[in-house]
């Protein structure tokens, strides 16, 4: 009878690490794909705060499909989105310096990520600051926003 519970609660035990084993793989992607996010992010805001609205825009997909929604605007195509920085942005003050913070990711497929978080700059005179959600995709060139959806607070 021992013999037979011993068997048992090996079995059972056996069962239950091959989850767990099947979980690393997978969650070291996941581990992967945020940090290599993450660096889009950090560039974006590096590239942003040194005053280079074009550097800023290597983190979005370079596609006449790129769309940014905005206040009571929807902006599509790469050049358009960069077109409508340029102009709302046209001097280092009103850039200011750029933060993100509160990531939070949503994994959808192998090749699309959610991100949503939180945006604030930080200007001489006032520190405008909203909400996002991102959509990622993963392209040639790597991770890139192909939906920007921006709220100011």
């Amino acid at each position: 009878m021992r013999c037979i519970l011993v068997s048992i609660i090996i079995v059972v035990l056996s069962t239950v690490s091959i989850p767990i084993y099947a979980v690393t793989p997978q969650s070291s992607t996941i581990d992967r794909t945020q940090a290599s996010i993450r660096e889009v992010l950090n560039a974006q805001a590096a590239a942003w705060n040194r005053g280079d609205i074009e550097g800023y825009m290597d983190g979005y997909d370079r596609s006449p499909n790129t769309e940014f929604v905005g206040g009571d605007t929807i902006t599509r195509g790469w050049q358009t989105v960069l077109d409508r920085y340029k102009q709302r942005y046209n001097t280092r003050e009103k850039m200011g310096v750029l933060t993100f913070s509160e990531l939070e990711f949503m994994i959808l497929s192998k090749d699309a990520v959610l991100v949503l978080g939180r945006w604030r700059l930080k200007r001489t005179s006032d520190e405008p600051h909203g909400t996002f959600s991102l959509l990622f995709r993963k392209r040639k060139a790597g991770w890139r926003i192909v939906h920007d959806h921006t709220s100011s607070a």
